[in-house]
């Protein structure tokens, strides 16, 4: 088990059945409108899974976050930091802050909604403060960064010596790698984002 974050696509987006999503859709459709801003209606379709196609985000919260924490406490400012981590659902649609939306979500008893062009700067502005380096992987489709991190050349034993800040703290690197990749994805994809 655990706690995961993955790409949703149309038919869980708007899907009434268990597990769907379409109470939040439709909250968050109702505020956007009431903002003056257009409901966020254009979620991609279920894709069929080829693994590095990028086409689905899924990783798993496995390694402790207290050091990516104290990452974010050293480099970014309290509101940043929450933008970065307060949010339950990502969305590629451009807000001005966070929307509250009276909706449970999977760990809250409501939804919080961010926006990925708010959460991407701030997650590349600590990518690059721990110098990620170059052969990280580019898509999430099934645990890659997780995989990568923990029993791959991101792992501590096999990170010794390289270069780079990340290599001295493999969990912060984790953490400033996924938010990089699931805001990346987000944009790219046009499809939100929610934790499980």
């Amino acid at each position: 088990m655990g706690m995961y974050l993955v790409s949703v696509d149309a038919d869980e987006w708007f899907g009434t059945e268990e597990g769907g999503r379409s109470a939040v859709a439709a909250a968050l459709n109702e505020e956007l409108v009431r903002r003056g801003l257009p409901p966020y209606l254009s979620v991609p379709p279920p894709a069929e899974f080829v693994r590095g196609s990028g086409q689905s985000f899924e990783e798993k919260l496995v390694p402790p976050m207290e050091s990516f924490t104290a990452l974010c406490r050293e480099l970014l400012t309290p509101d940043e930091t929450e933008t970065l981590l307060g949010w339950s659902v990502l969305v590629p649609v451009p807000l001005d802050g966070e929307i509250a939306l009276p909706v449970p979500s999977a760990y809250t008893d409501d939804t919080l909604v961010a926006s990925a062009h708010r959460v991407l700067p701030l997650a590349e502005r600590l990518a690059a403060a721990l110098e990620l380096p170059a052969d990280l992987p580019e898509f999430s489709d099934n645990l890659d960064l997780t995989c990568w991190f923990l029993d791959g050349p991101g792992s501590a034993p096999a990170a010794a010596g390289r270069p780079g800040r990340w290599a001295r703290d493999a969990d912060a690197a984790f953490y400033a790698a996924m938010y990089l990749r699931a805001a990346q994805h987000c944009l790219r994809r046009g499809c939100p984002l929610s934790y499980c």
